[in-house]
C-alpha cells in the first residue's frame, strides 16, 4: 500500500523544499515553539547536546545540533569498531551471492548499491550492518574506526522514506534511493560506509569534500581524493540535514559484527564489532 501511495509522489521536490524551509532563519517566536514541540514530542533528551544561549537561528541547525563533550563514551579497544551514529538495528549479518537483507522477504543487489563505485566482488561472504536513525536521534555521522578517506562515489536517486514502513514496503529500496559511498582505509583493511538519502532529507554533507547531495540536475560522481582525508576513531565524518539510514560494509574476513537483534538501539561510539 505505501509503494503503491507514494509511487508517483513528488520525493525528490518535496525533501528540497523541505530542506529549504529548514535552513531558512525564521523568527524566534515563530521557530521556538515548532523547536520546543518537536523535542517533546520525539523526547529528545537536550542536556545531551549543545545549544546557544540566544537559540538556534534555524530548524537545521537545532536538527544538527552537536553533541556535549563526554557524553557518548567511545569504545577504545584497538580493534573494536564503533557505531557512527545513534540509530536502531534495521539488519545485519553476511553478504550471500551478492545481495543483501532488507527485510522479510527482500533482499537487494549489494551491485546495484554501490552503483560502480567500487569492486563488489571483495565483499562477497563480508558482513553488513543497516542503522536507521529516527527524528529523535543525533544526525551527525562519525568515523567507525581511525583510518583515511581516500575515495567517494555520489549516485542520485530517488527519496522514499526508510522508516519501517518503507523498508518493509519498498522494493530494493536502499539501491534506489540517492547515497554517498565513502571508502575508508583501515590498518586491517578497506570498509565502507553509505548514507542514505530519504524522504525530507534537504541534504547529504561530508567533511571531506564540498559535495551536497539531493540538488536538482545532480549527477554521478566518484572521485579520488588527491590528499586521503585522516580520521580518528568517532571523529565527525558527515552529516545528515534531517535524518535517514547508514549501511556498513566490510569485505569477507575484514571484521566480525557483535549480535546485533533488528530493532536493537545503538548509540554513537558504541562497540558493534571486532576487526578480525
Amino acid at each position: 500500500m505505501h509503494y503503491r501511495l507514494f509511487r508517483w509522489f513528488p520525493k525528490s521536490a518535496f525533501s528540497r523544499l523541505m530542506g529549504i524551509l529548514a535552513e531558512r532563519p525564521w523568527p524566534g517566536w515563530l521557530l521556538r515553539p515548532v523547536i520546543w514541540l518537536y523535542v517533546r514530542v520525539y523526547r529528545i533528551d537536550m542536556a545531551h547536546f549543545e545549544a546557544p544561549e540566544e537559540g538556534f537561528p534555524t530548524f537545521n541547525a537545532f536538527f544538527t545540533r552537536a553533541l556535549r563533550a563526554g557524553v557518548r563514551p567511545l569504545d577504545s579497544g584497538a580493534r573494536r569498531i564503533v557505531s557512527p551514529v545513534d540509530g536502531r538495528v534495521s539488519a545485519s549479518g553476511r553478504i550471500e551471492t551478492g545481495r543483501l537483507f532488507q527485510a522479510k522477504g527482500m533482499d537487494y543487489s549489494l551491485g546495484e548499491l554501490l552503483a560502480g563505485g567500487t569492486v563488489a566482488e571483495s565483499y562477497e561472504q563480508g558482513a553488513f550492518l543497516t542503522l536507521y536513525l529516527s527524528p529523535r536521534d543525533y544526525h551527525r555521522i562519525h568515523s567507525p574506526c581511525a583510518g583515511r578517506v581516500r575515495r567517494f562515489s555520489y549516485t542520485p536517486g530517488e527519496l522514499w522514506t526508510v522508516s519501517p514502513t518503507g523498508i518493509a514496503s519498498v522494493p530494493d529500496l536502499f539501491a534506489r534511493n540517492e547515497r554517498l559511498l565513502t571508502v575508508l582505509d583501515t590498518q586491517w583493511g578497506e570498509l565502507l560506509l553509505v548514507a542514505v538519502g530519504a524522504m525530507v532529507v534537504g541534504k547529504i554533507r561530508t567533511v571531506y569534500h564540498p559535495i551536497i547531495s539531493n540538488l536538482a540536475g545532480a549527477q554521478p560522481l566518484a572521485e579520488d581524493l588527491a590528499v586521503p582525508y585522516a580520521l580518528e576513531k568517532g571523529q565527525e565524518l558527515g552529516r545528515f540535514e534531517l535524518g535517514s539510514t547508514v549501511i556498513l560494509l566490510f569485505p569477507r574476513g575484514v571484521a566480525a559484527l557483535d549480535a546485533l537483534a533488528p530493532g536493537e538501539a545503538v548509540a554513537l561510539g558504541e562497540g558493534i564489532g571486532s576487526f578480525l
